[in-house]
């Protein structure tokens, strides 16, 4: 299982996150195209980065909220949320090429990636601007209770899917990410490794109602955004290695 991480999300003379320190143990960076966070030095260094640890580099485009951090819905158009989409990814495609990179997947941010999860028509958008890009891209999305329905959406147009899991969330019993703003959405360090342990041994997930729930997952989301966390992700590599 690839570990992957949301990247790039620093602005300015603002820094957001310990990229330079989470890189080497990653698989997949999901690197920010500037509406929700990320400019053009930052989408730079960080593709520099990602170029000499030989990390695999994905957009993460979201919804233009930079003040929001992305994190808040907006109400677009099919045809809207196309273009924005589009502009994003060709932004952090063309660095890339500049750095002799291949731009190869697309996962959504924050309001955004809630929203294609739970609304069919947000994600069948999604699934157009990934079809209708000019090269084939892969799309990250959430393994869920609906995995095998989604799986059949996208074959249908064409479309790779990467299915992740998260090491620090909690799951409702549907397989979606409970809410940040409810108690316990976010896990503990103890509760982590133990949800990554059981992802890893048994495929499956203990739910906040305390099902176990099985998901078959391409991926797993890990943070670095303090060093608590940097922590965290050098020992969850250390458990996927064996």
């Amino acid at each position: 299982m690839k570990l992957n991480c949301d990247l790039g999300e620093s602005y300015g003379s603002w820094t957001m996150g310990m990229d330079s320190s989470v890189m080497p143990y990653i698989d997949m960076a999901n690197i920010a195209c500037g509406f929700h966070a990320g400019d053009a030095d930052v989408m730079q260094r960080t593709l520099a980065l990602a170029k000499h640890y030989r990390v695999e580099v994905g957009a993460h485009p979201s919804y233009p909220d930079r003040q929001g951090f992305g994190r808040r819905s907006m109400n677009c158009s099919a045809e809207e949320l196309v273009n924005l989409l589009h502009y994003q990814i060709a932004a952090l495609d063309g660095m890339a090429q500049i750095h002799g990179l291949e731009l190869s997947y697309v996962k959504p941010h924050g309001a955004l990636y809630n929203d294609m999860m739970h609304h069919p028509a947000i994600l069948e958008t999604v699934f157009t601007a990934i079809k209708s890009y000019h090269k084939p891209l892969a799309l990250m999305l959430l393994a869920t209770a609906e995995q095998a329905k989604h799986q059949a959406e996208a074959d249908a147009l064409g479309i790779s899917l990467l299915f992740e899991a998260f090491a620090d969330r909690r799951y409702t019993d549907a397989g979606l990410l409970m809410p940040r703003s409810k108690p316990g959405a976010v896990l503990n360090q103890t509760e982590v490794m133990t949800q990554v342990q059981l992802l890893v041994d048994e495929g499956v997930v203990i739910t906040d109602s305390g099902k176990r729930l099985a998901l078959q997952a391409d991926t797993l989301c890990v943070h670095g955004d303090n060093e608590a966390a940097i922590a965290e992700v050098k020992h969850i590599r250390q458990l996927l290695q064996g």
